[in-house]
């Protein structure tokens, strides 16, 4: 089962009341994005990491409150990195436009999709929740097995005012 969560901003953004076909990424999912899905996934003990991970979780949460924050934390990348979208300095902050937003929620919703299938393809398949966010300074991309009572993100996604949000629960 997949389930897929958005905030209101993001459903606009989006146009998911459109229909699917308009939550598609312009052009495909970036090359860039499809060269991260090609490193995989594995179980490290009792966390999900990308296959080429460096981290060790046999001393999690070390000093993360659970399982759940240090899957995030490893697993977290920027979007922007993979996808061709213009991000400006100003004042030495960046700045990414609501339309260059907008892709980058596209790409990482297509990707969260695609994730999916590393998922089901595990040796030992378990629930797991990509979370993409995006806002004027970045989008990031993470995941993390479902647990109970651990999460990363507030339930309510409306609470996130000043991004777009999107949750995507992979349940094999």
């Amino acid at each position: 089962m997949l389930s897929l969560k958005l905030n209101d901003a993001a459903v606009r953004a989006v146009g998911v009341l459109a229909g699917l076909d308009a939550a598609a990424p312009p052009g495909g999912l970036a090359p860039g994005l499809r060269d991260e899905l090609s490193t995989g996934i594995s179980h490290r003990g009792d966390v999900l990491t990308w296959a080429d991970s460096a981290g060790d979780a046999g001393g999690a949460p070390s000093f993360f409150n659970d399982l759940t924050a240090w899957e995030c934390s490893d697993s977290s990348f920027h979007l922007e990195d993979c996808v061709p979208v213009q991000v400006e300095l100003v004042d030495s902050v960046p700045r990414i436009t609501d339309d260059d937003q907008r892709i980058l929620l596209l790409h990482g919703i297509a990707f969260a999709l695609e994730f999916g299938r590393l998922v089901y393809g595990l040796d030992r398949p378990c629930p797991v929740r990509c979370i993409v966010a995006t806002n004027e300074t970045n989008a990031t991309f993470r995941f993390h097995k479902i647990r109970p009572g651990e999460y990363w993100n507030h339930p309510e996604l409306d609470e996130y005012r000043t991004e777009l949000m999107a949750v995507i629960d992979i349940e094999p």
